[in-house]
């Protein structure tokens, strides 16, 4: 079994849910004190996880706001996560938390609201949105409540000044998470979907799928399915989303199927349900059959091989990242495999060994290449060596000129 640390590394990530947070207010100088303000979470999905990294606040309606009156000191900003599943006595979740989150800058948008800028960096302890569950190996989207609190009043632009009497948190926004809509199989697997914009004009688009990885899997026994946590924990799926790669794939619909485990349980029942999603968006969308990609990490990088080896002629390319091949893919399977194939992974993986997986796979796979990184650093930071999926989604493997991006976009079936 392949444990997925990914968000060991963010100790201290949570999500968000709804809450009425009260704070102490005093009315606007001169007039009626201001309703409660309802504010939004505003999330991105960075490479080591995805954190909050703003509050937006409602304020635009309260009148216009002179800008020298707001200052990144005129809020404080304190967040707490919590599990949304009970943790039993002695087991660790990585990673709750409850402590100030500072405001490194305050300003406003073009409708007048006021957007509070928070610290925000890989590995920053605080901040982000999925705790892992280490008896689970899982990674879960915890509850947020996030508290503000005003310490000077703002002014208006008449002069008036204001104080909010409270703030009512509303929902975690991420656009990129958010453009991925929800579905579900008819087996029961659910998945997410991004259809590429001008899909709907009839025009025929690649289809990549995207597997996740073990941590981002359901946990049936807690009810806890949420199919979001492969869109939060890292940037996989997203990256195929980009404005970047979507020139590239000419417009592609991306689809990330969630298992209700892990891949690695049982791949060959997992196989069918997901050739059964491939199969389906396949009859209802305007998808080319003839540009079918599959990728994945870690578990999805050996289920993107078990694709390959029993449904090879319904894939294009396939891109299996730090996949575990050892003892669960048979040498002729891997022999048998047709499909044309690009490994990833880094000497470091001390998760997955890439010489007992990922090296033999590429060595017997006919025509396969290879990425073999040092080690996993982006922007700086180094990640551990498992985290070898940052490459693919930022499309920095290459062979020569030719990234992995227009490498995959230029297989085609015959």
């Amino acid at each position: 079994m392949v444990i997925d640390r990914r968000t060991l590394l963010a100790a201290g990530a949570g999500a968000g849910t709804a809450a009425a947070l009260a704070v102490p207010g005093v009315a606007a100088a001169g007039g009626r004190p201001p309703s409660a303000v309802r504010f939004e979470l505003d999330a991105v999905t960075l490479d080591g996880g995805e954190q909050v990294t703003a509050v937006t606040l409602d304020t635009g309606r309260l009148g216009p706001i002179a800008p020298g009156s707001l200052t990144a000191a005129t809020f404080t900003v304190h967040a707490k996560a919590t599990s949304p599943i009970p943790i039993a006595p002695g087991d660790q979740i990585f990673s709750e938390y409850d402590l100030d989150r500072p405001v490194t800058a305050a300003r406003l948008d073009r409708h007048g609201n006021i957007v509070l800028e928070l610290s925000t960096a890989e590995g920053q302890v605080g901040g982000g949105t999925l705790g892992y569950i280490a008896s689970r190996e899982r990674n879960v989207r915890l509850d947020l409540v996030y508290t503000i609190t005003q310490h000077a009043p703002l002014r208006l632009r008449d002069g008036r000044a204001v104080t909010i009497e409270r703030f009512e948190q509303g929902r975690l926004v991420n656009p990129e998470v958010d453009a991925f809509g929800y579905h579900r199989s008819g087996s029961g697997m659910q998945y997410r979907l991004y259809s590429p914009p001008g899909s709907a004009r009839g025009a025929r688009h690649p289809l990549i799928v995207w597997l996740h990885g073990g941590g981002e899997g359901a946990s049936l026994p807690d009810g806890y399915y949420d199919n979001e946590t492969t869109l939060r924990a890292n940037r996989g799926a997203l990256g195929f989303a980009t404005p970047q790669a979507q020139r590239i794939f000419s417009g592609a619909y991306v689809v990330a199927p969630q298992s209700t485990s892990y891949w690695l349980e049982d791949g060959d029942r997992f196989a069918p349900q997901i050739e059964e999603i491939v199969r389906d968006l396949a009859r209802r969308l305007p998808v080319d059959p003839r540009r079918i990609y599959v990728a994945g990490c870690s578990n999805g990088g050996y289920m993107s091989l078990k694709m390959t080896a029993v449904y090879g002629g319904a894939f294009a390319a396939s891109v299996p990242i730090c996949g575990v091949v050892t003892d669960v893919v048979t040498d002729a399977e891997l022999r048998r495999i047709s499909t044309p194939t690009w490994l990833v992974a880094s000497r470091d993986d001390d998760t997955v060994p890439p010489q007992a997986n990922t090296v033999h796979a590429h060595d017997l796979i006919p025509g396969a290449l290879l990425s073999l990184y040092d080690h996993v650093i982006w922007n700086g930071h180094q990640f551990p060596g498992h985290w070898s999926w940052i490459y693919v989604a930022r499309n920095d493997p290459s062979v020569g000129p030719l990234h992995v991006w227009q490498w995959m976009a230029a297989q085609q079936r015959r």
